[in-house]
């Protein structure tokens, strides 16, 4: 195999292809499908630079590998109680939502904010939920719900 990088509209397109026929076959339910997108370069990349258990440092963490790897602009958050409010600038994976939006389908994935899901779930034990996206300005706005840490039983 060749080390000819794969062009990006390519992988867009076929992302794109994939996404709305998992739709047309599951409809909103596609959403519960994907949450697991993005695990192998979760377990190869990100979880090896998590060295904390502070979701500060974990989010943290993965926005400046994203933005290393030229896969986001940029990625900011604000965590209100149990709701984690996240802007992903400049994915390289947005044309692919708004593909799906202009075809009267709603964003249901995306691998960053898997990542963070991920990781939450990984290090902290907390389940969480990517409760919605949205596409305003070129930014999206995504809402994760954290919900109570998983009992321990012995």
């Amino acid at each position: 195999m060749s080390d000819k990088i794969i062009p990006l509209d390519y992988s867009n397109n076929l992302m794109y292809e994939l996404e709305k026929a998992f739709y047309d076959e599951r409809g909103k339910g596609a959403r519960f499908r994907t949450t697991t997108v993005g695990r192998h370069y979760f377990n190869d990349k990100v979880l090896p630079l998590i060295k904390s258990d502070d979701i500060d440092e974990i989010i943290q963490t993965i926005a400046g590998l994203l933005k290393d790897e030229g896969i986001v602009a940029d990625v900011s958050y604000l965590k209100e109680d149990r709701l984690l409010r996240v802007q992903v600038q400049s994915c390289i994976h947005r044309p692919v939502e708004l593909r799906l939006i202009a075809q009267g389908v709603e964003p249901f994935t995306c691998i960053p904010a898997n990542l963070i899901v991920l990781a939450i779930e990984e290090k902290l034990d907390i389940p969480v939920e990517l409760a919605e996206i949205k596409i305003s300005e070129g930014v999206c706005q995504l809402l994760l719900v954290l919900f109570e840490k998983r009992p321990f039983l012995d």
